[in-house]
């Protein structure tokens, strides 16, 4: 098992009380496997991510859990421990590369520095640089490292920050919504690069996206948060095929490649999410959920299996009434 998160709950102390931005989170990612993690905005998938990385905000608090990696808990290491382990044994694809390169150093510069573990010289440095950099499509590599990043296109940028989280092979990459600020053609060459990096290192895969056509096409499981909750977790053909939390539909229902008639209306989810620093025992979904009725107890449903690997937190899909 590459990571392993059991229980973990992460608070953050604001002005207007505790809002409790992830409550119970359980899930693994086993060797070289790609999952998917969805959801709105607000749900809580960024402080997922910090909360790996242990570079959560100086207002948060992590009230329980532990985050392994590889058997060791992250949430234990020291700062010396922590700095060994970002970049090497975790490593991030983040999705706006203009902001996630230094604009002031040149591409060179930045590849090499991030190679400061190794106990090789500036020579070598730079020939596997260039060679990462063929592997990810940048042409004449070798010319291309005293370029800095605004001489280079959005894709591009993408494929060279690729490039510098492969680097060190990591056992797990974060790809922190990647595709985000490309157009449709370059989203599914940057998916396909990753396809073909994850194979050649065997790295594990944490993708982070709202596009539920790249996680159908990408990954082979998905977990599926609301309100700072896991909802429901499965194989892609589960979450896609078999979906059994009404938000997860809802979500699907959304997709603009599921709309088959035009339309000037694109479907959405009515109403808000939950106020997170005012939570009550109540199922976190019930203000917006279009299937309750009478029976559902409407109190916080606990996580249960519908099949194996596929868990849902909903008391109607717990009595069959899917």
């Amino acid at each position: 098992m590459v990571l392993n998160i059991k229980n973990l709950s992460v608070s953050f102390k604001t002005a207007r009380g505790v809002l409790k931005a992830l409550r119970n989170v359980n899930f693994d990612i086993g060797e070289q496997q790609i999952v998917g993690l969805v959801g709105e905005s607000g749900c809580g998938k960024s402080t997922v991510i910090n909360s790996i990385l242990n570079l959560l905000a100086y207002n948060a608090v992590i009230e329980s859990g532990t985050i392994d990696l590889m058997g060791e808990n992250i949430l234990d290491m020291t700062p010396q421990q922590l700095r060994n382990t970002r970049g090497k044994s975790i490593s991030v694809i983040f999705q706006d590369p203009m902001t996630s390169l230094n604009p002031v150093l040149s591409i060179g510069r930045q590849m090499t520095d991030i190679q400061y573990r190794e106990k090789i010289g500036i020579k070598e440095k730079k020939d596997r640089a260039v060679q990462m950099l063929g592997r990810v499509g940048i042409p004449d590599a070798g010319k291309r490292l005293d370029s800095f990043p605004h001489q280079f296109s959005g894709g591009m940028r993408q494929r060279i920050a690729i490039a510098m989280a492969m680097m060190m092979n990591p056992a797990l990459l974060i790809a922190d919504e990647p595709t985000t600020a490309l157009d449709a053609t370059l989203q599914i060459q940057i998916i396909d690069l990753l396809k073909a990096l994850q194979k050649d290192i065997q790295c594990s895969i944490l993708f982070v996206s709202h596009d539920l056509g790249l996680v159908a096409d990408f990954c082979d499981q998905v977990i599926v948060m609301y309100a700072g909750e896991m909802v429901e977790s499965g194989n892609v053909r589960d979450i896609f095929h078999r979906a059994a939390h009404p938000y997860t539909r809802r979500l699907l229902a959304c997709d603009p490649a599921r709309i088959k008639e035009k339309t000037r209306v694109l479907p959405t989810i009515p109403g808000d999410i939950p106020d997170l620093v005012y939570l009550n025992s109540q199922c976190i979904f019930v203000d917006r959920c279009p299937i309750k009725q009478d029976g559902c107890p409407l109190t916080l449903p606990p996580l249960t299996q519908m099949s194996s690997g596929h868990v849902v937190k909903c008391h109607l899909s717990q009595a069959g009434r899917e």
